[in-house]
């Protein structure tokens, strides 16, 4: 009887176990599945930039002919940006680092472009111009909101992975740290403008 009492316990406490440890792998997989699809949609925030450049270089190149330096470096930063990709399953501080300096220096290109502006007043009236720019302001929020999402989604993953009791199974289940979006170098200093 003493035996059964035993043994009976020992069940409860297995499958006790066994719940916590499905609930806690789910609670994992859920959080890591938001945290990657919150960097699909940054991920695709980029590509609606990149998919928006070649059509404001073309508008521009019709008023600007002698800014061909400036043409070339953003069609240069753009093509580079393209080529930077992020994998949730291989994604290292070293290749979100990548990713964001590519797509820092097609920040920087398109901010030129979009300075060139001053100089042809033609092109500043330009419809086309215009409702690109507009565009791409749009798209630059979206990023910055899909960018917020996405460490917002980390945090909770990485809290959730190592919380304990959490932290003893999510190194057994393979759930790692993610990392997070980081401000460009420079960011805190303020541009200053000169005219």
């Amino acid at each position: 009887m003493k035996q059964n009492k035993t043994l009976i316990g020992i069940i409860v406490a297995l499958v006790v176990i066994a719940l916590w440890a499905i609930s806690a792998y789910n609670g994992m997989v859920g959080a890591e599945e938001n945290a990657t699809t919150a960097l699909a949609n940054v991920q695709s925030a980029y590509q609606r930039r990149a998919d928006l450049i070649p059509n404001l270089v073309e508008t521009v190149k019709g008023y600007a002919a002698h800014e061909q330096e400036t043409l070339e470096g953003v069609v240069s930063a753009r093509s580079k940006a393209t080529q930077v990709t992020l994998d949730p399953e291989n994604m290292t501080p070293e290749k979100l680092k990548e990713f964001q300096a590519a797509q820092g220096e097609l920040s920087s290109a398109l901010g030129r472009l979009i300075a060139i502006q001053e100089n042809y007043p033609d092109l500043k009236a330009n419809e086309n111009f215009r409702d690109l720019q507009v565009q791409l302001e749009g798209t630059e929020n979206r990023i910055n909101t899909e960018r917020n999402k996405y460490n917002t989604a980390v945090q909770e993953y990485n809290l959730k992975i190592r919380r304990f009791p959490n932290s003893m199974l999510s190194g057994v289940f393979g759930f790692d740290k993610m990392q997070k979006f980081e401000a460009e170098a420079g960011a805190e200093k303020a541009p200053q403008v000169k005219f």
